[in-house]
């Protein structure tokens, strides 16, 4: 696990914050979008959109704003068609990457995606060509205060949990794919609205990268992860605390 929260630090220092909050937001009213079109536009009926408003809120998107996204997506005719599409690759130094999309043009998306591993040493492969390296789990979590280390596992297990991580930054209980929205919905009886509750790919082993290595995976991951149609970027990297250090120096 070192691996991926470490990626997700990374992630959460890098770009400009203005720029990243515009994307962040387009990102997540395209999730809202295919959720309420996939299901009922209620949230309370449609635990996909549930999930997607929870994200918005979290990110401080207005209640206008994403009332609008799904009035929008339910609306009729009219608007993108996004469909969801998975591409996965090899990056620098072995580093197995799947790249999550919702894109209304599969050839601009999936040309752009190989272009970005070409530049930075890498090569798109076949679906499931890296998935094998990946879980699949769901994974919910919520805030430190929102109770502690043991009341927390305890009601994770009730619900039917798999496993369940908390420290100062919070809880993350992780469950099997199909428990993922009924584990969070006994959870959120006890503990209040989650933080977010979503699929995850987890790296069953990581890649452990030295200051050059890391550089140029990080800029593929960049590039991938500003891309309007990307949705999620999971690698199976690992950087050293003192690689890190010099890297963001």
């Amino acid at each position: 696990m070192a691996g991926h929260s470490q990626f997700k630090n990374i992630m959460h220092r890098k770009g400009a914050q203005d720029a990243k909050r515009a994307r962040i937001f387009a990102k997540l009213i395209r999730e809202i979008t295919v959720s309420a079109r996939q299901g009922l536009p209620d949230p309370a009926s449609n635990p996909r959109l549930r999930s997607a408003v929870q994200a918005a809120r979290v990110a401080n998107m207005t209640k206008d704003t994403i009332d609008r996204a799904i009035k929008k997506a339910t609306g009729g005719a009219g608007g993108e068609d996004y469909v969801e599409v998975r591409y996965e690759g090899y990056g620098p130094a072995g580093v197995a990457i799947i790249v999550e999309t919702l894109t209304d043009n599969r050839n601009r998306t999936a040309s752009d995606i190989r272009s970005a591993f070409s530049k930075y040493g890498g090569a798109l492969g076949e679906t499931n060509s890296v998935a094998f390296q990946f879980e699949r789990l769901g994974a919910v979590r919520f805030p430190a205060a929102a109770g502690s280390a043991d009341e927390v596992l305890e009601a994770a297990i009730e619900a039917g949990a798999a496993d369940v991580e908390s420290g100062e930054e919070g809880h993350e209980i992780r469950t099997a794919v199909e428990d993922l929205f009924t584990v969070r919905d006994a959870l959120e009886e006890k503990f209040g609205p989650a933080e977010s509750a979503k699929l995850e790919w987890r790296p069953g082993v990581t890649v452990e990268l030295d200051e050059d290595q890391a550089r140029t995976v990080l800029k593929l991951v960049d590039v991938l992860d500003e891309h309007d149609d990307v949705q999620a970027v999971t690698a199976n990297f690992e950087v050293p605390e003192a690689v890190l250090q010099k890297l963001s120096a």
